[in-house]
């Protein structure tokens, strides 16, 4: 019988793809509030549709944002400026419907419940702030790229930004700002060997035939963005697959912030605890919490106690302490995952308060991650992506490591 292959895919977007326009509009009015007031609440939705861009949320603030003229300027940093491309940033329509956060809400932020019942005497933000949402949140790392990420969801970004350069620098006149890719990757058991799978649509003015856009788009983005090592003879390669892409942008589709999460996230290697990132100030653990728990998993990677770690985190609103961490490193842990629980508890602070003072959160840094992924881009000097306490798990952990085959990464 022929041994069945295992296949994964993961999915990537364009910046100018709807769903990824919103996003970025939606943390572009969230920096400009942060660059002034960082203090300042925030939970913005966007919404997208032919000639229209429809913001609504709640936003608490010190500060004056003029978000029609931020939209405009994310949609022309995008490559949205004339109509036939799908959109156009000077004459757009734009509404917004925007309140202050919910009073409700806003007293069990500012004051945790553990200040309320007098368990502690809040001192700083630290300690006063609770979680803005009750959730679950999910971080991930693993040993297949240099990232620590899987390599299905960095390739197929890779594809992306590719696609985008290619856009932006000229090299192929006339692509436009909607486009997606997706790979397929070939594992045996946890160690990928071969890329099986290609998929790159990408938007395109009228007039040119799939041959040539095929030609174009495999010589300047797909060997760019893919090593040939990876891929060989028997991979798959599609290219506007269904011969046309015209109609791109808004204009072929809506578009809604949050509605790529697995995208922004681990391109579904990873669970997901269903909150979306983008349009959402720190103090929402949709957002710090699950970028804390990355930091957390990469540093539990990077450390070399496990070659994969997926770590969940779960809040209630108003508390600041969560109320459930939990560890999975899928046999490949070298410590048990209970002791790997408590080096979290120990060395880790994820109450809200604490995450956002050590990721330094509070800052106008938010739009930048807004397409191509949150997590494993070395293009930029997040703080949740660095090891820094790879070295103090492993000696708390009291354990023996190959330093050859498990050397810490280097970090700054």
């Amino acid at each position: 019988m022929a041994k069945f292959k295992k296949l994964f895919t993961s999915e990537s977007v364009t910046e100018g793809h709807p769903d990824k326009v919103a996003d970025q509009i939606s943390d572009a009015v969230l920096d400009a509030i942060m660059a002034q007031d960082p203090n300042g609440r925030v939970a913005v939705e966007t919404f997208v549709i032919t000639g229209q861009v429809h913001i609504a949320g709640e936003i608490s603030t010190t500060c004056y944002v003029d978000i029609p003229r931020l939209v405009r300027q994310t949609l022309r940093d995008i490559g949205y400026t004339r109509a036939k491309f799908g959109f156009d940033a000077d004459t757009c329509g734009i509404s917004v419907s925007v309140d202050e956060q919910s009073q409700d809400i806003a007293m069990g932020v500012d004051k945790s419940l553990e200040v309320k019942e007098g368990e502690i005497t809040a001192k700083d933000e630290i300690e006063a702030l609770g979680a803005g949402d009750q959730g679950m949140m999910f971080g991930f790392a693993c040993r297949e790229t240099k990232e620590l990420m899987p390599l299905p969801i960095v390739l197929a970004h890779r594809l992306t930004r590719t696609v985008a350069a290619a856009r932006k620098n000229h090299i192929i006149e006339y692509l436009r700002p909607d486009g997606k890719a997706q790979v397929t990757v070939e594992y045996d058991g946890y160690k990928p060997v071969r890329v099986d799978a290609i998929v790159v649509s990408a938007q395109h003015a009228d007039g040119y035939p799939v041959d040539v856009i095929r030609e174009n788009i495999i010589s300047h983005v797909i060997d760019t963005a893919i090593d040939g090592h990876l891929r060989d003879n028997d991979t798959r390669i599609f290219v506007n697959p269904t011969g046309r892409f015209v109609i791109g942008g808004p204009l072929g589709d809506a578009g809604l912030t949050g509605r790529k999460i697995i995208a922004d996230t681990y391109g579904g290697m990873a669970r997901h605890g269903g909150g979306a990132f983008s349009g959402k100030d720190p103090t929402k653990v949709d957002r710090s919490g699950a970028y804390a728990a990355r930091y957390v998993a990469k540093n539990i990677v990077a450390s070399g106690l496990a070659d994969r770690c997926e770590l969940q985190v779960a809040y209630a609103i108003g508390v600041a302490k969560p109320v459930s961490i939990f560890v999975e490193c899928f046999g490949t842990n070298r410590i048990e995952e209970d002791r790997i629980a408590e080096l979290v508890s120990a060395h880790f602070d994820l109450r809200p308060g604490a995450i956002i003072h050590k990721l330094s959160l509070r800052r106008p840094i938010y739009r930048q991650v807004a397409a191509y992924g949150h997590f494993g881009r070395p293009d930029l000097d997040l703080p949740w992506e660095k090891t820094d306490m790879a070295l103090v798990l492993r000696e708390a952990a009291g354990i023996k490591i190959d330093e050859e085959k498990f050397p810490l990464p280097v970090f700054t």
